[in-house]
């Protein structure tokens, strides 16, 4: 999938993106529109993914469940504000039998069900269902669960391993005896993920909240982790939502407190999904294919051998053996591949594509010489080093490859970065930003950070404008302080900067 006589803009298509997904082994497209098949390379990185951050949320006191995946209509209808946004996504079940005629399977109408049932787009309602029949004394309290599950919403545009009908994920539900307790949960899940983006997948991310328009169905807050990619978009890569008594009130959920008097709890909901695997696509490939963090990575390293006579087998063999009793004893993931009816070059193209972060490339001649080929899938450079420095020198590597690679995502998410205080100049940004993620000239796109009256009618009024939504209101740090500023549109006095962008 080399792209070496093409322009950026092919490698930025959307064509070059679902062509390194298939080509990379993570997924292919079924034939059912916007479901997926995911491949064994694919679901080893979720299953990365979820082994690291389902030990950090098991270290933090949350316990693993399994709920229904299907979800009685009547519940979904007690949280009018939930299942008004979920409304148009679902996917119903309204018989439970089918009939065959003449060899031609067909519905059973006298198998309508009487209360029909929707396939979960979120558990919120399943969950809380049970709650009510757990929760009674406030020594139940907090409860700290963890669902890992797949979910249904119909996706009006599919977009691969970003917007998907169907997709894995991963959802965290807790209850509260007070507001405060059930708030800080939300933010202290929000740096959870943060922590586990940026130091794990090399992913750079805004922290803030979405408008009360953009809030997650249910919520009273939606936190938020936002990220931009190689084409200049936005992408919403977590999210963690304060509930308030939402769902306490509408599935009748009370507990008696320390003083005897009966209280609804307080809720919070949040999760991260597949999209991660498409973000780290669409954060750190090139023409070349994928580029993984080690941390990630499934295989971090390759050895291939380059055999010239047969006699060279035995000694590299001999080699590779002390090799990967040093790897497997440091813990690292490899692949020695030996294959015979491929050649070295299309080993190399093939791990390029699977963005292996090292690889070694083994000879006889190098061996005598006491030194091994080194290459890095990072930053394309190779080199040679001396044996018996080996051992020290990958265990530097695959750290030092894990920070550049997120550094170079910090200059991306840096170039993209801009400041327009000019509602013409702001216009002109986002409509010279064309639909295949590519601008008219001045730029690939980005974040423009501009001030907003916080009114709906200014943030549905500038959508209509550029097609540019507010992504988030960004978290204050030392960075990004408070000051006051005038409204892009309205021009009325706005106290903070919030996040436009084109998002996926």
């Amino acid at each position: 999938m080399n792209c070496n006589n093409n322009c950026k803009k092919k490698y930025l298509s959307s064509k070059w993106f679902n062509d390194l997904i298939c080509k990379s082994n993570l997924a292919e497209i079924s034939k059912i529109r916007g479901c997926l098949i995911f491949k064994p390379y694919g679901l080893e990185i979720w299953n990365q993914i979820k082994n690291k951050l389902n030990y950090l949320l098991k270290k933090t006191g949350h316990d693993n469940y399994y709920f229904p995946l299907l979800i009685p209509i009547t519940d979904f209808n007690k949280e009018y504000n939930h299942i008004k946004g979920f409304s148009k996504e679902c996917a119903i079940v309204t018989h439970r039998r089918l009939n065959i005629k003449n060899k031609q399977i067909f519905i059973d109408r006298n198998s309508k069900l009487k209360n029909e049932l929707i396939i979960r787009p979120t558990s919120e309602a399943i969950i809380w269902n049970s709650l009510k029949q757990w929760i009674n004394s406030y020594r139940d309290l907090p409860i700290l669960l963890n669902q890992w599950s797949n979910i249904i919403r119909w996706e009006m545009r599919p977009r691969f391993l970003l917007r998907n009908s169907e997709f894995l994920l991963q959802e965290g539900h807790t209850v509260h005896s007070s507001k405060q307790e059930a708030i800080s949960h939300s933010i202290k899940i929000l740096n959870l993920y943060k922590d586990f983006i940026e130091k794990i997948l090399s992913i750079p991310v805004i922290k803030g909240k979405k408008t009360p328009k953009e809030k997650f169905a249910g919520a009273k807050t939606t936190y938020c982790l936002e990220s931009v990619l190689l084409d200049g978009k936005a992408l919403q890569i977590a999210t963690s939502h304060f509930l308030g008594q939402n769902f306490s009130k509408s599935f009748d959920v009370k507990y008696l407190n320390q003083n005897g008097i009966y209280e609804r709890p307080w809720g919070t909901s949040w999760g991260i999904s597949t999209r991660l695997l498409g973000a780290l696509v669409f954060t750190h490939s090139d023409e070349y294919g994928l580029i993984l963090p080690p941390k990630i990575a499934p295989i971090q390293i390759v050895i291939i051998s380059i055999i010239k006579q047969i006699e060279d087998n035995k000694i590299i063999d001999k080699f590779v053996k002390k090799l990967i009793v040093c790897f497997k004893k440091n813990k690292i993931r490899f692949v020695y591949d030996n294959r015979k009816k491929y050649t070295p070059g299309w080993k190399f193209n093939e791990y390029d594509m699977k963005g292996v972060p090292i690889r070694i490339t083994i000879g006889k001649n190098e061996l005598q010489k006491g030194l091994i080929e080194i290459f890095r899938r990072d930053n394309r450079k190779k080199k040679h080093i001396k044996i018996i420095s080996l051992k020290k020198k990958i265990t530097y590597l695959l750290k030092n490859i894990q920070n550049n690679i997120f550094l170079k995502a910090l200059f991306v998410k840096n170039k993209y970065t801009k400041k327009i205080d000019d509602y013409k100049k702001f216009k002109f940004f986002f409509n010279s930003f064309h639909s295949n993620g590519h601008s008219n000239g001045h730029s690939n796109g980005g974040l423009i950070y501009s001030y907003w009256d916080g009114s709906k009618e200014s943030e549905n009024k500038i959508k209509e404008d550029t097609s540019a939504s507010i992504i988030c209101i960004p978290s204050k740090t030392k960075s990004n302080k408070s000051h006051v500023g005038n409204c892009i549109y309205s021009k009325k006095l706005s106290k903070q900067r919030v996040i436009f962008a084109k998002c996926y």
